[in-house]
Order: C-alpha cells, then structure tokens, then sequence
C-alpha cells in the first residue's frame, strides 16, 4: 500500500427476512444463513448479519457473492457503514453481543 493510500473499514449489515412456511422455505433460510456464516458473517440479531470489509473493492466483491447467493424468495438486503458510523451504534433494550474478538482484522487470532 502507498504511503497516500489509507485503510478504509467498513461493514457490510445484512438484514434479511425469508418466508419459512413451507420446507422447501425452510431450507432456502438454513441454506443462506449458513452461506453468510462460511463467508464470514456474524450475527448481530435474528436476520441480522454484519462483516468487516477492509476496502470499498473487498465490500463490493462481498455484496457480488452475496448477490449470486441470495435466496430466491423474501427480503434481503445489503446496508454498507464505515467502520466509525458502526462504532457509534447504541443499544437500546437488551445485552449487547460481544462479537467482536472474532470480527478483526488480523492475520491471526488466537482462541
């Protein structure tokens, strides 16, 4: 990276909200939650995923995967923040989920 280039976090929330009425239903749910999953994703709430992209290029070739991956039926959508706008996210109600000791960028972590 040049020495004018900077790092630009940002995470990319996922919310999504899938018909599960039938099995077929069902099993496009089971199918999507455990792609976001294998692709890094955490969850944030039910049909609430976030990840940390480390640039605008990674984040868009995030939400093209995420795109060839969708299910074929409900709402799903892709809200891209930056890493501050992330930062000043306030709970309301309930106990904040520590995900973040697995969500870094780091090379590697140790469990």
């Amino acid at each position: 990276m040049s020495e004018g280039q900077r790092v630009r976090y940002m995470r990319l929330l996922v919310f999504f909200d899938l018909p599960v009425e039938t099995a077929m239903q069902r099993k496009e749910y089971r199918i999507f939650r455990k792609y976001l999953i294998k692709e890094g994703f955490l969850m944030l709430q039910e049909s609430v995923y976030v990840k940390l992209a480390t640039s605008e290029n990674v984040a868009n070739a995030i939400i093209s995967r995420l795109k060839k991956n969708r299910p074929p039926h409900g709402l799903c959508q892709v809200l891209r923040v930056t890493e501050k706008q992330y930062a000043t996210m306030i709970d309301l109600t309930g106990e904040s989920r520590t995900v973040e000791a697995l969500d870094t960028t780091e090379k590697l972590v140790v469990l």
